[in-house]
């Protein structure tokens, strides 16, 4: 007696490739999603920390802390991205820390010169 073929297995398969292939690039997609998040808050708090450390740098130097984030491009060579990042930086006396905050802007807040 000859066993008759179930016409089921090629079309599970025929339907199983596309359905796995669609699940690979999901996972991959969010992959690259996460990985592309964390580098931006990791350059954002780069970027924070070296504008803590270039007021510290200058009250090192001239007893003052820096009147604004300009002093600071000019004087000490901190790099802002400002098309990336939006910085705000409150100065509330000459010896004291000044209060600075790094927002990364989205695609919608991005600044044009």
């Amino acid at each position: 007696m000859r066993r008759q073929r179930s016409r089921l297995g090629p079309l599970l398969r025929a339907l199983l490739l596309p359905v796995a292939a669609v699940a690979v690039l999901v996972a991959f997609s969010t992959a690259l999603d996460s990985v592309d998040s964390g580098r931006g808050e990791e350059n954002r708090r780069q970027l924070e920390q070296a504008l803590r450390r270039g007021c510290v740098a200058c009250y090192a130097a001239e007893g003052v802390y820096p009147p604004d984030v300009d002093y600071l491009k000019e004087h000490y060579g901190v790099q802002v991205d400002e098309g990336q990042y939006a910085v705000a930086y409150t100065a509330f006396a000459d010896n004291l820390m000044p209060d600075i905050v790094v927002l990364e802007l989205g695609p919608e807040l991005e600044q044009t010169p």
